[in-house]
This record gives C-alpha cells, structure tokens and sequence, in this order.
C-alpha cells in the first residue's frame, strides 16, 4: 500500500503490537462461502498471538470452515486517530495443556456468559496507520 492510498504514518509492527497488547475490543472479520461477517470481541494480545473466548455458534462454525481472518482496532483522541489491521490463522485450543495456560491469563468475558472455548489467532501480517485530525484543507 503506497501513502496515496494511506495519507497517514505508517507504525512499525512493534508500536502496532504495543497497541494490540494495551487495547481489549476489537472486530474479527470472518469468510465463509464467500460471505463476510465482523463480530465484536473482547480479545487479549500474548505472546504475539491474540487469544478469545467464545462459545459454539456462528463464530466458531465460521472459525472451523475457514480459519483465514482479519482483527481490526482503533482509536481516538483530540488530535489523532490510529488504527491496527491483523490479518492471520485463527485455531480452536484442544490440548488440555493449552487449555489450561489459557485459562490463567486475564481474558474474561464482558458478558455474563460462561465461554468455554479458547480462540488462537496466529498472525501472518501486522500493520497500523495514525492520523493526526484536523480540519478539512481548502477547495479551491
């Protein structure tokens, strides 16, 4: 992607990273038979991987058909905005041993539902973009 196509600062994958690891809502885009789907998720960044929970449903169906996804976050302040594209692998954990180390990491749910099943998301490319805010130049 060249700046015309992004007019803002292009971050290193470390500063894209540092803001996975200090944010904890984003949106997962899903494919399945060639239709997109973006749910919202409370998600944890560890060990450059991010890890959710979820229950069986839609996400999960999609996650086990194709497990190619995107995990998109922003942000906002007075004076910029920035945002972190994931694109990777996504892996439901099975091994009891995984299950377990998982469980111990600071990864709730915000509803009040208990959610069973851990998420792994591998991460194939990491890139980010801020934009310093301001009013819209002169026409003409």
């Amino acid at each position: 992607m060249n700046s015309e196509e992004h007019p803002g600062q292009v971050m290193g994958e470390d500063e894209a990273w540092r803001f996975l690891e200090h944010t904890r809502f984003g949106r997962l885009a899903l494919s399945v038979g060639n239709m997109p789907d973006i749910f919202p998720i409370n998600y944890l960044a560890h060990d450059g991987k991010l890890l959710m929970r979820t229950n069986p449903g839609t996400k999960l169906a999609e996650l086990t058909i194709n497990d190619s996804v995107a995990f998109e976050i922003d942000g906002l302040t007075e004076s910029e905005a920035w945002s972190v594209v994931l694109k990777g692998t996504a892996r439901v954990l099975e091994s009891q041993t995984e299950i377990d180390a998982a469980s111990e990491l600071p990864l709730t749910p915000w509803l009040q539902t208990l959610k069973y099943t851990f998420v792994e998301i591998l991460p194939h490319s990491v890139r980010g973009f801020r934009f310093a805010l301001g009013t819209e130049p002169e026409r003409y």
